[in-house]
């Protein structure tokens, strides 16, 4: 199972780093988060689709096409681990790196959104306020990593989740 998952977790970690690699460059303060959203939540689904491959192959070669949900599931559950481990560590060089101001243009892009869907003036400010709270801690790098775990961690348990139920299989 050891070679299974560190595998498909290695591979999985690697697409999804090459995604944030090559996207990264293009982010700027003129960029459109929402676009950066999408593009970095599809790029996740396609890394993460070596879940459903390793618990696959893992049943298929190891366990003669016969495994449990549980069994599947924790497969699963190691490989996004591995392949959440990749992106956070990534994130965190490619941020100190080349986006030391991510959070200022997260910010102001979102504040402009806030502004272009007419919010008043108000909810503006209470935005800005939470905003800037979140900008503070995510100057600890521990939470920023913790954060950013919470970006592509649920997505592998709900792929983990899906693909150990499609891929269960019991002794006839």
């Amino acid at each position: 199972m050891k070679k299974t998952v560190l595998k498909y977790g290695l591979i999985g970690g690697a697409i999804v780093s090459l995604f944030m690699a090559c996207t990264v460059p293009f982010m700027d303060e003129n960029s459109d988060m929402s676009n950066s959203e999408l593009i970095g939540y599809a790029s996740m689904l396609v890394a993460l689709s070596t879940i459903f491959v390793g618990i696959r192959n893992y049943r298929n070669k190891e366990l003669n096409g016969i495994i449990s949900f549980g069994k599947a599931f924790l497969i699963g559950l190691y490989i996004a681990l591995i392949a959440s481990t990749l992106y956070v560590l990534t994130w965190m060089v490619i941020s100190d790196l080349f986006l030391p101001d991510f959070m200022e243009t997260y910010i102001n892009t979102s504040v402009a959104n806030m502004k272009g869907a007419g919010s008043t003036q108000a909810e503006i400010n209470a935005h800005l306020e939470t905003m800037k709270t979140w900008a503070e801690v995510y100057k600890n790098p521990i939470y920023k990593a913790l954060m950013t775990y919470m970006e592509i961690l649920p997505v592998g348990i709900l792929v983990s989740l899906i693909s150990s139920f499609i891929l269960k299989k019991k002794q006839s």
